[in-house]
């Protein structure tokens, strides 16, 4: 049994643990809300128990999340910004990033941001611009970071065209025989698979450059001052390595331009919102513009579709091979997120010319 109350002792914290319980909803990690006390006032800490079996190097993991934090803060510094409420790792008292406990379990400890909030639900679509300007920051921040110096966490996370063999091999096995029942959600990613190798080949030409991404931007994964509105820093940074800027801004628009849940059973809920994800490009376009290639600007949009693409493809993969990678919570959950997934891509298509035109406008900063 994990002995959580020795793990938070492990780390340089302030004050004695007054409560602990699970927070968020990430499919991978265990996250826990810390609160503890000293004689004058309550402090707030964020602990993670690190799922090793889908991060295989922890080490290498923690020196990324490490070398970018700190990079960031350093930025912060640069331009006189606010540190204090930068994303930052609390060493363990042996100074290390990470503990690892008597069962081999390993946790890491972050600082908790005052005044931010992270966002569940469908966006407003204030929000979503927010959400927008903070990834843009964040892709701003660590432009010129050497990407050389990070590791792969997930070797080929968004090789799209690894991905689709995997998926075509997982097909090709069905070790569950639950084929039968997804023939339809199958063809429809066969039926597109040239989409997978596009970006894959630009980055393979030069055409698209290497920059440090997030990887998963979810709009859960950016904290937000709701009182000032603002972004105030990116969160949940395990799958942070060399990729490209679409990855980082297709993710966002697939899951944040979304009008129903991931998840949803009724796909009469599930819409994509060209609103919402104008406002996302104006707010993330606006802090990258300057930084961006004639290349990336004219496959920004289709990142979306790529992006959308490619997560329900994993969804459907793991249905296949038994539900062994995401975390699920009913029968045929990850089948449900697959379908989601089919329907915002097919939204998605039908208005790609606007998305598009959209993309562009932003791109030269000609006003709404």
């Amino acid at each position: 049994m994990i002995n959580l109350q020795s793990i938070i002792n492990s780390f340089e914290i302030e004050g004695a643990v007054y409560n602990c319980e699970l927070y968020g909803s990430g499919h991978i990690n265990d996250t826990y809300k810390v609160i503890v006390r000293d004689a004058h006032q309550e402090y707030c800490y964020i602990l993670q128990r690190i799922n090793h079996n889908v991060f295989k190097d922890v080490e290498g993991l923690m020196n990324n999340i490490r070398k970018v934090t700190e990079y960031i803060i350093d930025r912060l510094k640069d331009i006189n910004g606010d540190t204090t409420k930068a994303l930052r790792l609390i060493h363990s008292r042996d100074g290390k990033n990470f503990v690892k406990d008597a069962l081999s379990n390993y946790f890491r400890c972050y600082n908790c941001i005052p005044g931010a909030v992270s966002i569940e639900s469908v966006p407003t679509l204030k929000q979503f611009e927010i959400s927008g300007s903070g990834f843009g920051l964040f892709q701003k921040y660590l432009d010129g970071f050497p990407t050389s110096e990070l590791i792969d966490t997930i070797p080929n996370f968004h090789n799209t065209e690894d991905r689709y063999n995997k998926f075509i091999a997982a097909v090709k096995a069905d070790p569950l025989g639950r084929l039968a029942g997804v023939a339809e959600e199958v063809a429809f990613f066969v039926d597109r698979a040239d989409y997978s190798s596009r970006v894959t080949r630009l980055i393979a030409s030069g055409d698209i450059p290497l920059r440090v991404t997030h990887n998963d931007t979810k709009l859960n994964n950016m904290m937000i001052d709701l009182v000032e509105e603002k972004a105030v820093c990116a969160i949940d940074l395990d799958t942070v390595m060399a990729g490209s800027i679409l990855y980082d801004f297709g993710d966002s628009i697939r899951a944040g331009a979304n009008l129903g849940a991931e998840d949803e059973q009724d796909l009469s809920k599930v819409a994509f919102s060209l609103e919402h994800f104008e406002a996302f490009t104006a707010g993330f376009i606006g802090e990258v513009k300057d930084i961006l290639t004639p290349s990336e600007v004219e496959n920004m949009a289709f990142g979306a579709i790529l992006m959308t693409y490619e997560c329900g493809m994993r969804f459907l993969t793991d249905h296949l091979m038994g539900d062994t990678y995401f975390k699920i919570h009913r029968k045929g959950h990850n089948l449900d997120r697959t379908r989601t997934q089919i329907k915002m891509v097919a939204d998605m298509e039908s208005v790609f010319d606007e998305m598009n035109a959209i993309v562009k406008k932003h791109s030269l900063g000609i006003q709404k």
